[in-house]
């Protein structure tokens, strides 16, 4: 039988976003390619995920892959992108963007169509022409695969896994694809628990701007952006790990140096839209320095209880002691970055 999932059919996403092809990502890829992989070390610490959820593109690469990109990154987020086969034959600059910008990439079918009305031959072919344009384009060789409007039977799944593909449909539907405003899309996805998966889309404006709220939201419950495993379809730790199962510390404790003689401990007393406060409190010493930095773009805008300097990039704070205590603290602006937070680099005696 076919599976329908949610009790109705998603529809297709608008011809021009799935078949029309474009070449203006190209000039931008350059750009993206420069930073890499550094989105995998700019996430908020795993020391602060009690459990990770995996955020899902569908239908790209598209005209739109290039804001979208820019946007996971400067928000901290990793995701998979379940890619159209067809677009990713006509663009694939922006397929290996997609990998440059440290996203995974998986297989979303050729063209979208309604594979349950395939004949089993069809759906091989369907899917082994994916896998191959894919991995032509950026390298990898996908692991996951979302039949399209998420219908699937026992035919396609067993060709899915003939091709070491793990079928993934998802938890949270975002609706993004069915007009839904941003603040409904950041509603639905603020319903992800641990483990679970969101349907969001390439090429929808409203879902690049949801997600620096989603991100806040996601950060306020301690979840992470995950990967998704191939094993078991839910959401882990980017490195393959499973979530920690117990809460992790409130703080922030610095390994003293040889010469220490101090250590930091930094927690996260509020967290708004736009900005949150960082409190420092030092132990071992009343003559103190700390260093501190924050993730680019933020920016500490605001200290309090000490004689704070920067270095030349703006984003490493030194903090002496002034007589005020051993308790210090800053308030960040995020400037778009919602998920990284403040970090102790050290802490000296003097």
């Amino acid at each position: 039988m076919n599976a329908s999932i949610g009790g109705s059919r998603r529809p297709s996403a608008p011809r021009t976003s799935r078949l029309t092809v474009r070449l203006a990502v190209l000039a931008s890829t350059v750009a993206l390619g420069a930073v890499g992989l550094a989105v995998a070390a700019t996430p908020s610490s795993a020391a602060t995920c009690n459990g990770y959820v995996g955020l899902t593109f569908d239908d790209g690469p598209t005209s739109s892959t290039s804001a979208l990109l820019s946007v996971l990154r400067a928000n901290g987020v990793r995701a998979t992108m379940f890619n159209v086969g067809q677009n990713v034959r006509g663009n694939q600059s922006a397929a290996r963007a997609q990998v440059d910008a440290g996203m995974w990439v998986a297989n979303h079918s050729w063209n979208h169509a309604h594979m349950t009305s395939m004949s089993q031959s069809q759906m091989q072919s369907d899917l082994s022409q994916t896998n191959s344009a894919i991995q032509s384009a950026t390298g990898v060789r996908p692991q996951l695969f979302r039949p399209p409007y998420g219908e699937t039977n026992s035919t396609l799944q067993s060709v899915a896994s003939s091709l070491g593909l793990r079928q993934v449909i998802w938890d949270v539907d975002s609706q993004d694809w069915n007009g839904a405003s941003v603040s409904q899309i950041v509603s639905n996805a603020s319903r992800l628990q641990a483990g679970q998966v969101i349907l969001m889309h390439d090429g929808i404006q409203n879902t690049r701007d949801a997600i620096p709220q989603i991100m806040a939201n996601l950060s306020s419950r301690n979840l992470c952006p995950g990967m998704i495993s191939p094993s078991t379809g839910r959401a882990v730790a980017p490195d393959g790990t499973p979530p920690p199962t117990t809460p992790p510390p409130t703080g922030t404790p610095t390994t003293p140096p040889p010469t220490g003689g101090c250590t930091a401990t930094a927690t996260t007393p509020n967290v708004w839209g736009d900005r949150y406060n960082t409190s420092v409190t030092v132990a071992g010493a009343s003559n103190w320095t700390v260093v501190v930095a924050v993730t680019a773009p933020q920016r500490i805008s605001t200290t309090w209880n000490g004689s704070p300097s920067w270095d030349s990039t703006g984003y490493v704070m030194t903090m002496r002691s002034n007589g005020s205590g051993n308790t210090f603290g800053f308030t960040t602006m995020m400037n778009g970055n919602s998920s990284a937070r403040a970090q102790i680099r050290s802490c000296t005696t003097g």
